[in-house]
Order: C-alpha cells, then structure tokens, then sequence
C-alpha cells in the first residue's frame, strides 16, 4: 500500500484537492478531522485542553470552542506547542487505526491530509509528499472572504506556520493554486494519475450493478466466493442485489466497504422489479413501484431500473417509460436476457429520456460472474460518486447460456430442503 502525504500551508487549496481525490475513489483521512475527535468530552484529550487552557475554550454543551480555542494559541506560540503536543499524538495514533483498517480492506493507494507535516517532523513516514501551495497574498485574501477573519488575525496565522519554500524542496509533487478551482483541479488529476501510475492503479474501474448471492431465493452463490471471482476477473466492485433481501449485502459492505454497493432488487406490487443501490433498509416485496422508488431516494440511494423489457420481471416494457422517467439509471444491458432486442430498446429508453446507463450480469451463479461491466472513471464509493462517474462510462457484456435458469430453478428447489444455503 502506497502512503501519501497531502500537506499545505492555511488556506492554500489542500482541502478540495483532498475532496477532488476522495471522489476519485482513494481514501482520504483528513489529520483536522481527527484533531476534532481526539478532544471530545470524556477523553483524556478533552480534560488535557481544559487543564492547561482553561474553562474559557469550552462551549455551553461542554465541547470544545475551536474558535475561541483557536484565538488564544494563535497569539501566544509556547500555548500553541502546548496544544500540539495534546492533540498530535492521539491524531497520529487514529492515523495509524485508520491505516490498518484500509490495509486490511486491500488500498493500494492511500492520502493523509496533514497541514502540519513538515512542522512535525513527519515527512519521511509516507512513501510520497504532495505539497498544494499558493501565494501568501491570496492565502490572506481567502481566510478573509471565505473564513471572514480580519486581515490582521489571518496574517497571524499565516505567519504561526512554516514558510513554504523548504516544503517545496522537501515535496515529491507540488501544486501551485493561483488561479482558478477549474484550473486547481487539473493540477490535482495529473498529480492523482503520477501517484496512481507509481502503484501500477489505472483511473477506470470496472463494476457489475446487479448480482446475486445466496440471500436471493434462486440463489446458491456463497457471497465471499462471488466477490473473489469478481475480484480475479479485474472486477473493482459489485452490487449485491438480493430478491427482495438486504442482509447479505449490508453484511458484505461493512467487511468490504471499497468493494461493495449494498442493494435490493425489489418484486413490486406491479410484479416486475425495481433495484435501489446504496440502501441501508429493506423494502418489502410487494411494495408499489412508485413507492418503492420514493424510499430508495428516502434512504439516499440510486433507484435503478433493470431489464425494463424483459417479459414477467420488467413486465415487458409496459412500465418501462413510467418508471424509466423515476429512475435514476436505466439498465441497457443484461446478460440474462437471450433476445439483444430487449437490451436495445432499454438503450433507446435510457437515451430518450436522458437517464444513466447500468449494466449487470444479473448472476444467478458464480460462473456468470464477468458477463457484463460497467467501465467508469475511478471513483469513492458513494451514490453521487456513481452517478457523476456513470455519465463517463462504457457498458458491455456477454449473453449467459440459457442453462443458467436451470440453475436458478434448482436453487429454489434446494432453497426449500434441510441446511439450506442462505437458509
């Protein structure tokens, strides 16, 4: 795992180039994020601050004030290095959790977000360091148009750090942010695709939308066994999305939160069905479509409309416009379908009404598991993510064998004997 530094001076521009990253789908731990949760109240962090900086720095519901908290160290530099050297040690030890938690999960390319690297010392524990700079002109105008500080205190704090011209000769990459966002987030993608690069990452992935484990009822595919074979036919993440069940895929995203979208293929009262990805909760079989749509959304999730022209489960195409115009994503291919006729016509639909374009392998079996992709720009693995990336994307796949139902039929048969999977 490659470990990268993305550091700055106050008010430089790290935060977005940190943000445009992180939507890129690599993991980003913010080191101020961690500095909020090392003084909560009840930890030894919180009792530290008051003991050396007084009641003052508390707010009315006993947290700490960063503001007040904020003006009493930046006007006194020894009450600053007090702080320090409460706050770092734990924010560095959350660090560390962090780091062995997306090990585990198999990153292969991870960004601190440290704005105090080099004051600390720190520099040589990451593999790269990316310095985003910009003058101390516009760094001042900034804090006070953005942050509404007086000129006065923002020059103070510009001036409590380190000057930048020994962290430029002590960075890999650095990103000078004097002009625009637009022009700020070109240098960031060319120094994300250098980083990328050094670790053999390319900036596409590649996904499957819709799947099936054991926790559908024509289903006998271990779920594990399912996403190794995805992971060994260059897959970067699945959808498991169960008949009308939850449980595997919540169980799955919380063990592979980088690989696995948690959804639901819901049987709506209409009888034809509708997914939602990204789903925290069940949605009852039988549900109305429409309603079914309205609690994906409520739940912040992508409604997606599979195989809208398949006979039985997509009701052959007779509420393909209806709901096609509530979806957010359209399915125009999948691999269960035997008639490329039924893809097509979901194709014109998603392009007739202006929605995104899905693709699934619809895997009933772990054989199926490669039939179909969605090729995309790489990216975190949330909703909007998903959606911003599938406007980039290229779709395809190949036509299961019709013996692949036969499979599903057995599953359901077996599904109802003693020690069932899934039961």
């Amino acid at each position: 795992m490659r470990s990268v530094a993305l550091t700055g001076n106050v008010a430089a521009g790290k935060s977005a180039v940190a943000a445009r990253w992180a939507g890129a789908g690599v993991p980003v731990v913010s080191a101020d994020e961690l500095a909020r949760s090392a003084p909560l109240p009840g930890t030894p962090g919180h009792a530290a601050v008051v003991d050396a900086f007084g009641e003052e720095v508390l707010a009315a519901d006993g947290t700490i004030d960063r503001s007040r908290l904020r003006d009493v160290v930046f006007r006194d530099d020894a009450r600053r290095v007090r702080l320090e050297s409460i706050v770092h040690p734990e924010v560095w030890r959350l660090r560390d959790v962090w780091l062995a938690e997306r090990r585990a999960e198999g990153a292969e390319l991870v960004v601190s977000e440290i704005p105090l690297l080099f004051e600390t010392g720190r520099q040589d524990d990451f593999d790269a360091v990316v310095l985003v700079d910009a003058p101390e002109a516009l760094r001042v105008g900034r804090m006070v148009e953005q942050r509404g500080l007086d000129e006065g205190e923002a020059r103070r704090i510009v001036a409590a750090q380190m000057g930048a011209t020994g962290k430029r000769a002590g960075s890999d990459y650095v990103i000078d942010n004097d002009g625009d966002l637009t022009a700020l987030e070109t240098e960031a993608d060319r120094v994300l695709a250098a980083l990328r690069d050094a670790v053999g990452l390319t900036a596409e992935m590649r996904v499957d939308l819709h799947l099936h484990t054991w926790g559908s009822r024509d289903c006998l595919s271990d779920p594990e066994t399912v996403l190794e074979a995805a992971l060994a036919l260059g897959y970067d993440r699945i959808a498991i999305t169960d008949h009308d069940r939850i449980e595997v895929a919540l169980l799955m995203a919380e063990k592979h939160p980088e690989r696995i979208i948690p959804g639901e293929e819901v049987r709506t009262g209409e009888g034809i069905d509708v997914i939602g990805l990204y789903l925290s909760e069940e949605i009852p079989r039988g549900t109305p479509a429409e309603e079914t749509i309205e609690r994906i959304r409520e739940q912040g999730g992508i409604p997606y409309l599979p195989h809208p022209y398949a006979g039985g489960k997509g009701g052959g195409g007779v509420h393909a416009e209806r709901l096609g115009g509530l979806c957010d994503v359209v399915e125009v291919f999948n691999a269960r379908l035997h008639s490329h006729v039924l893809n097509d016509r979901a194709r014109s639909l998603a392009d007739r009404l202006g929605r995104l374009r899905g693709a699934g392998s619809d895997a009933h079996t772990v054989r199926e598991v490669g039939n179909a992709f969605v090729r995309l720009p790489r990216h975190a693995n949330r909703p909007d993510a998903l959606r911003a990336a599938l406007a980039h994307s290229v779709l395809g796949g190949v036509e299961a064998p019709r013996s692949v139902h036969l499979a599903s039929t057995w599953a359901k048969v077996r599904k109802k004997l003693p020690a069932a999977p899934g039961r």
